[in-house]
């Protein structure tokens, strides 16, 4: 099954968004209920592109491989969790870190259609022959 890119860098906005709120009010709620959302991308069914696809009615005129854009959620997962750690454990330092690398990963796919995990995954893809 193939995903609708304009759904991927509208999700990517809304999380740039989600991000950017957090950055500004330290708010570790926001950024556990972004998290959640990374973790639904993972599974396929993030309510951003549910939204999405609610909004906007015409067919895509281009998909792309699902596996990319997963991994990167899985990536945005990761660096979500180190922020709540950060946040949890009240070091500010490693909270604002891993939530500002998210942020700007989201924001290059929502602004340019640069998706920084996807890349990872396709890099990871050629290096490791058993990853094919």
């Amino acid at each position: 099954m193939q995903v609708d890119s304009r759904a991927l860098r509208f999700a990517a906005a809304v999380t740039t968004v989600v991000l950017a709120l957090v950055l500004v009010t330290g708010s570790a709620w926001l950024l556990a209920v972004q998290a959640v959302v990374f973790a639904l991308g993972i599974l396929g069914t993030s309510p951003y592109g549910m939204i999405f696809k609610g909004i906007v009615k015409s067919p895509p005129k281009e998909l792309e491989d699902p596996a990319p854009p997963r991994f990167a959620q899985g990536v945005g997962l990761a660096f979500a969790l180190v922020g709540l750690v950060g946040y949890v454990a009240q070091i500010t330092p490693l909270a604002l870190g891993a939530v500002a690398a998210a942020l700007f990963a989201a924001f290059l796919n929502a602004v340019f259609g640069f998706c920084l995990g996807c890349e990872m995954f396709l890099i990871i893809r050629r290096l490791l022959p058993a990853a094919r």
